[in-house]
């Protein structure tokens, strides 16, 4: 995955290929035109010469946080796949500039190897650097809008190439501008300040826990690593195609954030995380949510191809068979069962390409 890839100048058309063979949920149903562009020129062509044609295009990364529609896409999908990474040392920081194609984890490791351990947390995510910003990737109490600095774009409304400043991406919790407007920006390049020290402070408390230390200590960067990678591979978070727990996009709903007057009447079992954007919000955990309405690990409908995680709660695998229809399913069937028990409305995390909760 992803198979039979063309260069910009040599679209391959998948005929019976899908989007099944390209994301990590393996669901979705067939594309009509799949290009893959490998530099910022070519990322460019293809959305310019699509834009021009008036020919549908989704542009498409890894494909980790994606649930595609059974329905076939008659359009192009442009696969953005620009590489390399580039480092410079400033006072007491490193900007890391990486390329869209990047895979994220090498964006961790390559921080680790030019001394800087503040993105250790983020270990194990799975997809590329481009699609970080979109959703404000985050984990373990450190998201990407922490050390973002700008993210270089193709702008599809002023047909340009931007540098968006930090402030001007509109980072929220899992959110951002380009969420927002999902068909206008093409991420191409994004570039992080991050300080030169080979300890970050944990303030999460599993991965204190997990590291050894109390919330809120330091601890060296490559422990931390470490433990992250343990907690995510424990969760079925580290895509391996020999794992169907690891088939899925991950955690499938978002912490909800919810008024102090509705986190009041949760049970005082239930995790809560504080919220910058107000003192009168709460962030209270999802999957302690979903395990309270009684859905257990594994958890399947009647003939359904999709399930609850064996591993964890929070994520929706494809046991081998499932649909785009099934996952939406079991979806909304998780959602109204905590709603019903706690009142409480699950949000999904990852983007819903021709297809809706």
């Amino acid at each position: 995955m992803p198979p039979r890839l063309g260069d910009v100048t040599s679209p391959v058309d998948l005929g019976p290929g899908s989007f099944a063979e390209h994301t990590s949920l393996r669901v979705g149903g067939v594309v009509g035109t799949w290009i893959v562009a490998r530099t910022e020129a070519a990322c460019i062509e293809a959305i310019v010469e699509c834009d021009d044609l008036g020919r549908p295009a989704l542009v498409l990364g890894g494909g980790s946080n994606v649930v595609c529609s059974d329905a076939a896409f008659d359009g192009t999908v442009v696969q953005v796949a620009p590489t390399g990474i580039t480092s410079v040392d400033q006072e007491g920081l490193v900007r890391v500039v990486a390329a869209a194609g990047e895979e994220w984890d090498e964006l961790v490791l390559r921080s680790l190897a030019v001394g800087s351990a503040a993105l250790a947390p983020l270990s194990g995510i799975p997809g590329l650097v481009g699609a970080s910003p979109i959703q404000n990737v985050g984990a373990y109490g450190v998201e990407v809008a922490d050390y973002l600095v700008s993210v270089r774009v193709w702008d599809r409304t002023g047909r340009s190439v931007q540098e968006l400043s930090a402030q001007e991406c509109g980072f929220g919790y899992r959110t951002s501008r380009f969420k927002q407007e999902p068909d206008r920006f093409v991420v191409l390049e994004v570039a992080f300040d991050l300080p030169v020290d080979e300890s970050v402070c944990v303030s999460y408390p599993q991965l204190a826990s997990a590291v050894g230390v109390y919330v809120g200590a330091s601890a060296d960067g490559a422990r931390v690593r470490e433990a992250v990678m343990e907690l995510r591979r424990s969760k079925g978070m580290v895509l391996d195609e020999h794992d169907r727990d690891t088939w899925s996009v991950g955690s499938f709903f978002v912490n909800p954030i919810v008024s102090d007057a509705v986190a009041r009447t949760l049970p005082d079992e239930c995790p809560r995380f504080s919220t910058l954007s107000s003192s009168d919000e709460v962030k209270v955990s999802a999957a302690w949510l979903i395990a309270a309405s009684g859905i257990d690990p594994g958890f399947q409908l009647s003939e359904s191809g999709a399930r609850v995680s064996n591993k964890h709660t929070l994520a929706i695998s494809n046991a081998g068979s499932a649909t785009c229809e099934d996952v939406l399913e079991l979806a909304r069937w998780m959602r109204s069962c905590v709603a019903d028990r706690f009142g409480v409305e699950l949000v999904a995390e990852p983007r819903l390409i021709g297809c809706t909760l």
